[in-house]
């Protein structure tokens, strides 16, 4: 980090949103915002030497700093002894960094990326010798360790939805603002674009396309579903575009030029396929929500079967609008691909009011809204 890199003009912003991309990009989202509103803001983003940022963030244009990891065991392991050790070196790091480019103010998203962040922001031991103000935006329905830790030090604490366990203080929840979305995704006209998509993927422009993606590593369950029923999917004239993951590999019947089944590795342009569905099948992470209701795109989602649950929280507010279901990692086999699946894809009445039901319920402005709170509080 040399002093000589870095521009001293404009209000300085740290963004803490690294390892999965659920944190990243409603990171680089607001970053993007903030630069929209303020194009003298300096941006910075924190990331650790093996999180996707190492990737993401130079591709959006953004500065990367990278501090020590700081993974919290689950298990009371040698790692958890550790632990205090590792929370220092980061913590001590991030001063570093902060006092680097001099910031004004730190947003964090959660995550091991976060934690040292809010600690050395609120320490008040940087080389100013003053705290540094945190702004808190929580993704999930059910908050992560490191932004309970943040909420009691922070200025303002946003959340995407109502009862995530966060408030500011003197608050009775958190200000609900969605979750950040970059503007390819909010500002995508789905039918404007359906051609060139359909296109661009090699999908029919006259049939129903479904849409089948399990995140970045793709996923098991949906694999084994739709593929199994791809050739009921294709005798009913619904064609697939499925992302079933890097290190995956899915077993086809001959295709068809008429509902073709388009299957790839991993889908780089999100918005291009989007624009190309009617209908998807996907995991209910937050990310995946926000992204799939704002386009207004009418889901099936299929929450993880492990964890505490959070994932069918992040979806129920989308589904009670009527902009999608929730289906059971159980639940979905080649049979309710071909019992339940089939039937909606064909029903264009249908999927245009679960769609208008989707738009409704995601919120396309919470990147520009969190910018705004970013700012209001760096200039405060």
């Amino acid at each position: 980090m040399s002093d000589d890199s870095v521009d001293r003009s404009g209000l300085s912003v740290i963004v803490a949103g690294g390892g999965t991309a659920g944190h990243i990009e409603p990171a680089l989202a607001v970053a993007d915002a903030l630069r929209r509103l303020d194009p003298s803001v300096r941006v910075t983003a924190l990331g650790t030497a093996r999180g996707l940022e190492t990737k993401l963030v130079p591709e959006r244009g953004y500065p990367l700093e990278l501090i020590p990891p700081v993974p919290l065991p689950r298990k009371p392991t040698m790692d958890l002894f550790r632990l205090p050790q590792r929370v220092r070196a980061s913590v001590q790091q991030t001063r570093r960094v902060i006092d680097h480019v001099e910031a004004d103010v730190i947003v964090g998203f959660g995550g091991y990326v976060a934690l040292p962040a809010y600690l050395a922001a609120g320490s008040g031991l940087t080389r100013r010798r003053r705290k540094v103000p945190i702004v808190i935006h929580e993704a999930n329905a059910k908050a992560g360790l490191a932004n309970k830790v943040g909420a009691r030090r922070a200025t303002r604490v946003l959340a995407a939805v109502a009862g995530s366990g966060l408030h500011a203080r003197g608050m009775p929840d958190a200000e609900i603002i969605g979750i950040p979305v970059r503007s390819a995704i909010t500002g995508l006209d789905r039918a404007a674009f359906r051609a060139g998509a359909r296109a661009h993927f090699g999908l029919p422009s006259d049939v129903p396309v479904v849409l089948v993606f399990g995140g970045s590593q793709g996923a098991r369950t949906l694999n084994l579903a739709v593929s199994g029923a791809a050739a009921q999917l294709a005798a009913a004239g619904v064609a697939v575009l499925h992302a079933h993951g890097p290190k995956n590999t899915i077993d086809l019947p001959a295709p068809t030029d008429s509902a073709p089944y388009v299957a790839v590795p991993y889908l780089s342009r999100m918005e291009l396929a989007y624009a190309a569905a009617d209908l998807a099948i996907c995991r209910s992470g937050a990310m995946t929500v926000a992204e799939v209701s704002a386009v207004g795109l009418p889901a099936i989602y299929v929450p993880l079967p492990h964890g505490n649950g959070e994932q069918e929280l992040n979806a129920a507010p989308v589904v009670a609008q009527g902009g999608g279901r929730i289906v059971s990692d159980a639940e979905l086999t080649p049979d309710y691909i071909v019992n339940e699946v089939i039937p909606m894809a064909r029903d264009r009445e249908r999927l245009a009011q679960m769609g208008r039901a989707a738009a409704d319920a995601g919120h396309r402005g919470a990147a520009l809204e969190v910018a705004r709170i970013v700012l209001e509080v760096a200039r405060a």
